[in-house]
Formats: C-alpha cells, structure tokens, sequence
C-alpha cells in the first residue's frame, strides 16, 4: 500500500498509541466514518503496515528490575555462526531483543531479567556458553526518558 493519504497516517499514530481503542472512537479522533475507518484500518492490516495488537507489560510488576544491553561480537563471520547464535538467542528467554547490527560488533541485545545476579547468570551460562561469541560489552540501563514501546 503505497498510497498512504493523511487519514492513513492518522489511523496508524492512533492506532500505535492505543491499539484496544474501538473503530467508533477511532473515528471520531481520525474524523472519519466508522466504515471508512474500518475499510481502511483492514486494507493497512492486509498491506501489513499493521502487523499486529499487543499488551505493554510492566516490567517492574512482572519482576524485572534489571535491564541491559549487551553488545555481542562474534568469532566467525559465517552464516553459520550467524544462524546458530540467533537460533540459541531466539531460545533464551531473557533476551527480549536482538538486533544484527554493523560495526564493530555482530549483534545487540535486550535483555531484561530480576536482578543483578540473574545477569550474571545469563551472561555466565548462556553468553559465556556460545562457541561463537568472542566478545561481550554490557550497558546497563539505569533509566528509560524515552521508550515508545510502552
């Protein structure tokens, strides 16, 4: 969907702040019909400019008090060892991200875990673990002024 007019681009801010918000109400802030809202809410699904709804969770109430990012470099510059590093992050449940990247550094992760000890933890026996990762950098995240994923 390439022809994205003002309205599209309404809906999809909207929408990307409240995504449980009625069509009705939806209308109403983007102007629009409740049936034009609709039409056009599903053709932006079906062109996959919406992929999806979610919940935001809080992270303090589900136990998490301790979050960083962890560059990660690799000793092979394989597909390889791309693959089998992704697949054991894709397996690692506190990593809630991972992003190749360029630079000096293959990947960067999120990871979010209860505490200090916990990292460790991860850092020793699933980083510490991997044949493929040859070197680790953590960033701790000690407060978050902008995160437009909650």
């Amino acid at each position: 969907m390439k022809d994205w007019d003002v309205r599209d681009r309404d809906i999809l801010r909207v929408l990307s702040s409240d995504g449980r918000m009625s069509n009705l109400d939806l209308a109403a802030r983007v102007a629009l019909s409740p049936s034009a809202t609709l039409r056009r809410v599903q053709a932006l699904e079906a062109a996959g400019l919406i992929r999806g709804y979610r919940a935001v969770l809080d992270p303090a109430a589900m136990g998490v008090g301790f979050v960083a990012y962890v560059a990660v470099g690799l000793n092979e510059h394989t597909k390889t060892a791309q693959q089998a590093f992704e697949r054991a992050m894709a397996r690692a449940d506190d990593v809630r991200e991972c992003h190749n990247i360029t630079g000096s550094v293959e990947y960067l992760l999120r990871v979010e875990v209860a505490d200090l000890g916990a990292y460790k933890r991860f850092h020793t026996d699933v980083l510490g673990s991997l044949p493929q990762v040859s070197t680790l950098q953590t960033y701790v995240v000690m407060g978050s002024p902008k995160d437009d994923r909650a």
